[in-house]
């Protein structure tokens, strides 16, 4: 008679981050990719580059082929704004799920429900490396605890998403991140929670995690000083206005935080529908051209074609199209980039 691991149908050993990196290395000029968009990032924060970060991207990666191709085309594209602009690639592999669905990359790479997550993590390292030998910078939203120590090498700016902003276990990973982190308020809308979670994770921790030989550990961090606010909207509907920005700055400083916000332009946001992207992202840039500055960063779910892709069993899904949320395509996000370019850099003069 057993009393435990009842509920589980087998476990399978994965090989350890060291054995993953020592497979798929970074280069020395990628490191110095990395480091430097991190510190850029920073500097963006801190207020002391006046340049706006955009984060845009696919709402998750599906495909490596369609990933690098969108790439390409914003590492083009950043040479073309980088003066105002810096471009950072979403380069999302976990998708937290309410209840079931595919919950990404690294969990699910064939689509089929085989969960061949070794695969996954391969593949999702792969693309990482490949990104950031462009010379751009990759963020992506940390949500499985282990995950980090085989990718978080390779990412510029990271997210902990609306579903677990309040989980402590999330704040404590996120104090011993090497970059700074957006933490996104409530799916309610409120901001508490995620503004706790900046306090949170600028405070020393000691937690229990997964080491780079794959043995388990006590890792004791410093705190992570460039924690920030994403918001991304509620139930009760947007929060991108001149007026929710106010309100958090004064909420915010009360805290004793620095008022450092980047907004999502998507999910309630933009009530969900994919062709709305734009109306906060307007608003966001006039804000900003008329002075705002607290607003240092935007976000765009984007892909090579606009919209989403049911998944049908049985049928790899299409390459460039999203099979999660709704995506813009790649012309509009050209347009959007352009366009806050333009407005930015006349309202410099």
């Amino acid at each position: 008679m057993k009393s435990d691991n009842l509920n589980i149908l087998s476990i399978s050993p994965l090989p350890s981050p060291d054995e993953i990196k020592s497979q798929l290395p970074m280069s020395l000029a990628s490191v110095d990719h990395v480091v430097r968009a991190r510190q850029q990032i920073m500097n963006i924060l801190d207020g002391n580059d006046p340049r706006l970060m955009i984060i845009v991207g696919p709402c998750s990666i599906h495909d490596s082929d369609s990933a690098i191709e969108y790439a390409q085309r914003l590492k083009a594209l950043h040479e073309e704004v980088q003066d105002k602009l810096m471009l950072i690639m979403r380069v999302y592999f976990e998708k937290p799920r309410t209840t079931v669905g595919w919950k990404g990359l690294i969990y699910d790479p064939d689509i089929n429900g085989a969960y061949n997550i070794e695969k996954g993590i391969f593949a999702a390292r792969s693309l990482l490396l490949k990104i950031v030998e462009l010379g751009l910078p990759a963020a992506t939203e940390m949500l499985d605890l282990v995950l980090p120590q085989y990718m978080a090498d390779a990412v510029s700016w990271a997210a902990i998403g609306a579903r677990t902003t309040e989980s402590q276990t999330h704040r404590q990973l996120a104090s011993g991140l090497s970059m700074p982190v957006g933490f996104k308020n409530s799916t309610d809308g409120s901001v508490e929670a995620a503004l706790d979670a900046i306090s949170t994770a600028c405070s020393c921790h000691s937690f229990i995690g997964v080491t780079e030989d794959g043995r388990s550990g006590v890792f004791r961090t410093t705190g992570n000083q460039y924690g920030h606010l994403v918001l991304r909207g509620g139930s009760n509907g947007p929060n991108y206005g001149a007026e929710h920005i106010a309100f958090v700055k004064v909420a915010m400083q009360k805290r004793g935080l620095s008022p450092r916000i980047v907004i999502d332009c998507s999910h309630a946001n933009s009530t969900k529908k994919y062709e709305f992207q734009r109306v906060a992202f307007y608003d966001a840039i006039a804000q900003i051209a008329a002075g705002e500055t607290s607003i240092n960063g935007l976000m765009l779910e984007s892909n090579l074609c606009a919209g989403q892709q049911q998944i049908i069993p049985g049928v790899f899904p299409l390459p460039g199209v999203s099979i999660t949320d709704a995506c813009i395509g790649w012309d509009e996000t050209r347009d959007l980039i352009l366009g806050a370019y333009e407005r930015l850099q006349n309202a410099s003069k």
